[in-house]
């Protein structure tokens, strides 16, 4: 039984919902493409990674697999997802070389680094309200990148302009200045003093797979305890979530931009 097997046990048998068990990654990404950006992001050698935001940093223990000289370091300020993170790396043979950090990432120390990991993650180093965040989290990913390294930025960005009924159904206050488009994203990247050696987008397949999988954990808990003191709390949340994502199905985009520092 893995780690992950033996967490999931742990918490069905203290009667709580488990967490997060189905997803390999905290985003819309698929196998391919984890493994073509792991593949891109190494070409360059990278000795220092640091993943902002990192969860439990399945791409950047990826990375490092992939480049053995390098180390990393994860931050993020969620206790349980650093946890899970360093038991993969234990079970991996990668815990000698990685670091999982519980701190904010709001003007970080951290860095420079060969290769800065931010996907879905830029909030964490802005203070600013969106979509105002996007340029200073590019400002401060162009600081903590050394110069010949790369950065791999995952960034929302409207795939189209919302309409107000979807608007509405999305997030708490949801504003169609939340994100921008892709062409706008792309020049605010250029003006933060970055060229983009690669551009490409999650597919409806990467959002399926990643929302399906989001609720799966407690969609199956929810069904086989309904009398359950948190059954009423869980189903609320999973209905809410569903309605959301119905909302911004199609709507919302997912760019992961592999970044060069402009000289």
């Amino acid at each position: 039984m893995t780690d992950t097997e033996i967490n999931t046990a742990s918490e069905a048998t203290a009667g709580h919902p488990p967490r997060l068990t189905r997803l390999t990654f905290h985003g819309p990404l698929s196998e391919a493409r984890a493994h073509a950006l792991v593949e891109r992001l190494t070409r360059a050698e990278p000795t220092t990674v640091l993943d902002i935001g990192c969860g439990w940093g399945e791409l950047m223990l990826r990375t490092l697999a992939a480049a053995p000289a390098a180390t990393g370091v994860g931050v993020d300020v969620q206790a349980e997802d650093l946890a899970r993170g360093r038991r993969i790396a234990e079970d991996r043979g990668l815990a000698g070389r990685v670091e999982f950090v519980e701190e904010s990432a709001t003007g970080t120390s951290r860095g420079p680094a060969d290769l800065v990991l931010c996907v879905g993650a830029s909030q964490a180093l802005s203070t600013a309200p969106a979509p105002d965040h996007t340029l200073e989290a590019l400002r401060e990913l162009r600081r903590l990148v050394s110069d010949h390294g790369r950065v791999l930025l995952g960034e929302g960005f409207w795939q189209r302009t919302p309409t107000p009924a979807e608007l509405a159904g999305m997030w708490p206050g949801a504003q169609v200045t939340d994100h921008y488009d892709l062409a706008t994203l792309l020049d605010l990247v250029v003006a933060a003093g970055f060229r983009p050696e690669w551009t490409e987008t999650a597919n409806l397949d990467e959002w399926e797979e990643f929302e399906a999988a989001y609720q799966a954990d407690l969609e199956v808990w929810l069904a086989q305890h309904p009398g359950h003191p948190l059954a009423d709390e869980t189903r609320e949340r999973l209905d809410r979530h569903r309605a959301q994502w119905m909302s911004y199905r199609g709507v919302l985009g997912l760019a992961y931009l592999t970044l060069v520092p402009a000289l």
